[in-house]
């Protein structure tokens, strides 16, 4: 499989709420396509539904290594530190990512 196919795999995983087995497959994609850093924003999804909010920001930060002008990723990291009260962090994020998205 490529990376693309085990991450609409993950996808599929999530939304059924096997959140293991999507993990899995996020992991599979990454490893097959270290760039694709769309697995990473997926596989920060699956850990963040699992509590693992620490473990999903790590994921957030490499995707945002990969692509460091991707609104999602922004939106993404500002919503997981939302969640741990990290309210400054989350409003510089938020306000990258609005920057980012008029750019468009």
């Amino acid at each position: 499989m490529t990376a693309k196919e085990y991450y609409m795999a993950g996808l599929g995983k999530l939304g059924t709420g096997d959140l293991d087995g999507a993990i899995a497959e996020f992991e599979r994609a990454v490893a097959d396509d270290a760039s694709f850093y769309m697995a990473r924003l997926g596989w920060a999804q699956a850990l963040d539904r699992q509590g693992k909010i620490d473990n999903a920001i790590e994921q957030v930060n490499h995707a945002l290594k990969i692509v460091p002008d991707e609104a999602l990723a922004h939106t993404s990291l500002s919503r997981l530190y939302q969640q741990k009260g990290m309210i400054e962090e989350a409003e510089r994020e938020m306000a990258i990512s609005q920057k980012l998205s008029q750019n468009i």
